[in-house]
Formats: C-alpha cells, structure tokens, sequence
C-alpha cells in the first residue's frame, strides 16, 4: 500500500501552517516528521496522528479508530496513531491544531530518535 506522490504533497501543503515537515517512506506507507520526530503516518491515503493520553480523547470523541495491521503470525496490531478527521484534510488551520497536538504527543511519548554520526 504505497503512498502516491500527489497525496504525500497534498499533505505536506495541509500542514504548511504547522511548519516545514518532511515525509519519509516506511514499510509501504510513510512517517511525517517534523525536526526529526514522527508525529504522523500515512497509509494508502488515510492520515493518522499520533495519540496518547494528551489526546486521545480528542479522537475518542469522534469516533476516530487508530492504526492497525496485520503482524507477523496473523495478529492483530494495534498503533498509537489515529485516523486524522476529515475535515483536516479540508481545513488547514484545523490540521494545524491536531498537528501540534499530535506533535506535543510525540514529544511526550519520547519517539524521537537519536541523531546517528
């Protein structure tokens, strides 16, 4: 399930309010990273935004479902990213407030990965 180019920009311009981020192919989806740190990934051409007790409720009261795939073995595994709103994707003042939510998530859940020299 790769992530056609047109929609990786269109992303990439929702979130030009947020700040300059950068997409990166991963496992045949892609992460979005801002300052090194994913707060995001896409899939096909679904968005999801990191989530964890800073602001899942957000997503719980939409009814928004997070990220799940198929492991190894046959199970079930569940990601802390949920389904970004529809209405991101239209609105970019409002993708840049679940952004920076997601964002502050991240930060807090500590996912950012050493710089490697």
């Amino acid at each position: 399930m790769s992530v056609r180019a047109e929609f990786r920009q269109f992303i990439e311009d929702q979130l030009s309010g947020f700040g300059p981020v950068s997409i990166r192919s991963m496992f045949g989806g892609a992460g979005v990273y801002r300052d090194g740190l994913m707060f995001a990934l896409i899939a096909g051409e679904v968005l999801y935004l990191k989530a964890t007790d800073l602001n899942r409720a957000d997503f719980d009261a939409e009814n928004l479902k997070p990220f799940e795939y198929t492991a190894k073995g046959g199970s079930r595994a569940v990601m802390s990213y949920y389904r970004a709103p529809e209405r991101c994707l239209d609105d970019p003042a409002e993708m840049t407030i679940w952004a920076g939510k997601a964002y502050a998530a991240a930060l807090a859940a500590g996912t950012k990965k050493p710089v490697r020299r």
